[in-house]
């Protein structure tokens, strides 16, 4: 074929490679003085496989993305059909297997992205693998292959129940022959960066039958146990997307790309996103951060329930656990270092307390919310956490719906009191008074705000210049107001109702 001009207009210069259903070569287009590869179909195919072929142009036809391989055309000369696509300079994404979390973050970004728009437009690609994805030498990705691709009202040409795709890659679902949706594409790229950070294969066999088997029923080893000092997020942002059960996937490609994001901070950033290894990127990635991901670590001394809360909130794909800390000096040094969105801390951990977590926190890291999660129910833990820097206190009793709302809520910028917590201290909202009910004076706030932040009495007239006889009437006619038992209470019910601020108490 070296040589051969095919319709009289596309030159053959060079034989690329082969698969199992074409060969390709690289090609000039006289007409347009450009570069081309051709894909040309081999002879004597099965008949569903010729139509597989031509299934591919339509699917790439419908695909404008800069992550995408374009075709340009489908053709025939003298019997021979093939395809006009996008010529593309660059090496196959399995030359960089393995690679640094910060370069498999930047490139699964890329491919997620790109199945996104894909899954958009009802197109699945169902071979997802590094051998159907280059990387330019720009770094910027290109899926190459759509030979599987599905357009939503392509009709199948595989007989029901087949199984079609590459066994190290497809999907549990897919391994058994069963109706595919987006999911899999999810599954197949979780496999891709399982294999990319860890430079082996999650499920390896030489048997083809045993091999399906492990996609459908064997958990993959944690990436740790191959490269021990992965990111906590990126293992468990892979770990997610090759869940057995769709369900427990990401949904979608753009949460996949939301999660790798703020899986990982590169030191010396101010924000969190990975560095760009191609300028067109960065369109794409503001896509993905109008619902951004959010970014947790998890402080507690007790092992399983630590495990068990991570495993809870990996479930929800708006989150992403980035670190987890056993003791206070831990928490500290990893919050300092990754800046999460949200610390869940409890307040007695070997080392350093929660409560002497929080000052440092809200001193060098004034961004992040700290959520305590505590067995601890006494008023006195409740108000020192909160004059330490907390913005929400809940029980280790909490259920997942509540500790998933507290940490969207205090991330929102408002007070979480959890349940156990707000029936034990808010005893004004058992009495039956309404928020409107309530107005405080201005003195009535302040003497309030005080105790709030642990001044007795006497420190608090000193600071207010105000008599203690006053202090003290103002004390009775808040309780009375709000209908607490005591001035811990009042003050606690004052805060959830924001008559007085969390902000100012963090600020006295």
């Amino acid at each position: 074929m070296i040589g051969r001009k095919l319709r009289d207009r596309y030159e053959i210069i060079e034989h690329l490679g082969d698969g199992s259903t074409a060969t390709v070569y690289k090609a000039i287009d006289t007409r347009l003085g450009r570069d081309v590869a051709l894909k040309v179909l081999l002879p004597h195919v099965r008949p569903n496989t010729r139509e597989r072929f031509f299934q591919e142009a339509n699917a790439a036809a419908q695909l404008n993305h800069p992550n995408i391989m374009s075709i340009y055309d489908v053709d025939e000369d003298d019997g021979q059909h093939f395809l006009v696509v996008e010529y593309v300079e660059g090496t196959s994404l399995a030359d960089f297997v393995p690679s640094s979390p910060e370069v498999v973050v930047e490139l699964g970004i890329q491919i997620a992205l790109a199945l996104q728009y894909a899954h958009e437009l009802e197109i699945i690609h169902r071979d997802i693998k590094p051998a159907n994805i280059k990387v330019t030498p720009e770094g910027q990705i290109k899926i190459m292959d759509l030979g599987l691709a599905l357009p939503k009202e392509a009709k199948r040409v595989t007989t029901a129940g087949m199984v079609i795709g590459t066994p190290a890659y497809i999907s549990p679902e897919q391994a058994q022959g069963k109706p595919l949706d987006n999911r899999t594409d999810i599954y197949s790229l979780g496999i891709v960066l399982y294999e990319l950070v860890t430079g082996v294969l999650p499920f390896d066999s030489d048997d083809i039958g045993t091999l399906l088997l492990q996609q459908v029923q064997q958990q993959p080893q944690p990436p740790h146990v191959h490269v021990p000092d992965i990111p906590l997020g990126l293992e468990n942002v892979i770990l997610k997307a090759m869940e057995k059960n769709p369900v427990s996937r990401y949904q979608s490609c753009k949460a996949l790309a939301s999660a790798l994001q703020a899986s990982i901070t590169i030191p010396g950033k101010a924000d969190d996103t990975p560095p760009a290894l191609v300028t067109g990127t960065q369109q794409s990635r503001r896509v993905i951060t109008d619902q951004p991901t959010l970014r947790l670590i998890l402080a507690d001394d007790h092992t399983i329930l630590r495990r068990t809360l991570i495993n809870m909130l990996e479930k929800h794909q708006e989150f992403v656990v980035v670190a987890e800390a056993s003791n206070g000096d831990e928490a500290l040094e990893q919050t300092l270092s990754l800046l999460p969105d949200v610390l869940l801390l409890d307040l007695n951990m070997p080392g350093k307390t929660g409560l002497e977590v929080l000052p440092t926190v809200r001193s060098k890291a004034p961004n992040v919310k700290v959520l305590v999660l505590t067995g601890q129910a006494e008023d006195w833990y409740i108000v020192q956490a909160l004059r330490a820097g907390a913005h929400g206190y809940l029980l280790k009793s909490a259920d997942e719906t509540e500790l998933v709302e507290g940490i969207t809520n205090v991330v929102e910028g408002h007070l979480v009191l959890g349940h156990g917590v707000a029936e034990k201290i808010v005893t004004g909202v058992l009495t039956g008074k309404s928020d409107g009910d309530v107005k405080l004076t201005e003195d009535e706030r302040r003497v309030l705000l005080q105790v709030a932040g642990g001044y007795e009495t006497e420190a608090i007239a000193a600071h207010l210049q105000m008599p203690m006889p006053t202090v003290i009437e103002m004390l009775a006619q808040s309780m009375n107001k709000l209908g607490a038992g005591d001035r811990h209470s009042a003050a606690l019910i004052a805060l959830r109702r924001n008559l007085i601020s969390l902000d100012d108490l963090h600020n006295l």
